[in-house]
């Protein structure tokens, strides 16, 4: 494999695709790069929505857009990515288009993982064995593959102003500016990887019940009905958000002093903030896809003999979900107030 010499590398291209939360996963790579690379300038080839994820992230430079199912489209990036004269193109999905992308990209240095069938298209591998890392963790293990330095261990997303604004317009508006509240996420890219409104509105109830707080049901593009019927299951005090788009979702998250989340892209952004996030998993795996760092908790039934089957629809009765008892809850919570140091009031204590 060859060495990259550091100091020819000036432009930058970053290529990654799909969900959101694979995306914002991905942006652990960027200042480790800023620090290897000094004032080079790094672009990201993503899709529309996590585009819009990531907008806000001043060390992006620019995007660049994947249309899907157009060849036409695909040889216009093509020649755009050539233009662009990239010095390093670092391709963290490596699937076969990517994988094209990268090889026509003339950059002097490609990287990517080494799939059966698209080694040929670059000179810079990362791990063959992805399984034993978490998904961020994945990325800065290229990285070292490379020789780039990988002490940055940090997940970068950013809010506007305007979408603070929003959100917190919102909070004051129903009187909880200075209360401890708790964002509930019922988001959830498959089916199976939804806790079941009535069980989420259940392990919701067991916190408020126990602690002085407020909540906040958010909600995305698909959730509504879930959000829904989570209210139908709460006391009136717990709020149902507007509509929002994922950053404003996120400025709810920014003001929220914990959040409770199914396995999804809102999940990833609360981490990637900083928000304590206490994540519902059943299907997947948090050792590789738990939200990202040390202020968060995850809830899995391990002993569950389907666990982990990584179905995007149940076959059974969703006992990865169904199963979680308010005790295991109150034991995460209480887990994440002490390891954040959140002086959570308990009621009647």
């Amino acid at each position: 494999m060859i060495k990259i010499d550091k100091k020819g590398v000036k432009r930058i291209l970053v290529i990654k695709l799909r969900g959101i939360g694979d995306v914002i996963l991905s942006t652990i790579i960027i200042k480790n790069l800023l620090k290897e690379f000094p004032g080079s300038q790094i672009d990201y080839l993503t899709e529309k929505p996590s585009k819009m994820a990531l907008a806000h992230v001043k060390e992006i430079n620019s995007f660049l857009l994947l249309e899907r199912g157009s060849n036409i489209a695909k040889a216009r990036l093509i020649m755009e990515i050539r233009k662009r004269n990239y010095d390093l193109v670092l391709d963290f999905f490596s699937n076969p288009t990517t994988a094209l992308i990268t090889f026509f990209s003339g950059a002097r240095y490609r990287a990517g993982f080494p799939y059966r069938g698209r080694k040929y298209a670059y000179n810079l591998f990362g791990p063959e064995e992805r399984q034993k890392y978490h998904s961020a963790d994945l990325h800065t293990a290229m990285l070292a593959n490379l020789g780039i330095d990988a002490g940055y261990k940090e997940l970068l997303f950013g809010i506007s102003e305007e979408e603070k604004s929003f959100a917190m317009d919102f909070i004051k508006n129903n009187g909880l500016e200075g209360k401890y509240i708790i964002g509930l996420s019922p988001s959830g890219g498959w089916d199976s990887k939804k806790c079941p409104p009535a069980k989420f509105a259940e392990l919701a109830l067991a916190v408020k019940n126990k602690f002085d707080v407020a909540m906040i049901i958010l909600w995305g593009p698909g959730d509504h009905s879930d959000a829904v019927k989570m209210k139908e299951f709460l006391p009136e005090d717990v709020l149902l958000a507007p509509p929002t788009t994922i950053n404003q979702m996120a400025a709810f998250f920014s003001l929220c002093t914990a959040v409770i989340a199914n396995d999804s892209g809102p999940m990833h952004i609360s981490a990637a903030i900083g928000t304590p996030t206490i994540a519902l998993f059943g299907p997947t795996d948090p050792a590789l896809q738990g939200p990202y760092g040390e202020k968060n908790e995850t809830i899995r039934l391990d002993s569950l003999f389907c666990i982990n089957c990584n179905l995007t629809e149940c076959p059974r009765n969703k006992e990865c979900f169904n199963d979680i008892t308010a005790g295991m809850m109150i034991e995460k919570f209480e887990s994440a107030i002490s390891k954040n140091k959140l002086n959570i009031p308990v009621k009647n204590g």
